[in-house]
């Protein structure tokens, strides 16, 4: 199955999972760790010219 830009790869799916599985005094850690990750991810990649940006 071929994933689409919009729809997050099984792996992102399982790790919400595992976070919401957890106590609540711990999930707000552990989704800022996410965002932190999926931020670095997004700053590496590589960018093209956007419509409509100059």
């Amino acid at each position: 199955m071929e994933h689409t830009p919009d729809e997050p790869s099984d792996a992102l799916w399982s790790r919400l999972r595992l976070i919401e599985g957890q106590p609540l005094s711990s999930r707000a850690e552990a989704y800022g760790a996410l965002h932190d990750e999926l931020m670095k991810r997004l700053e590496s990649a590589p960018r093209g010219d956007a419509p409509g940006q100059r």
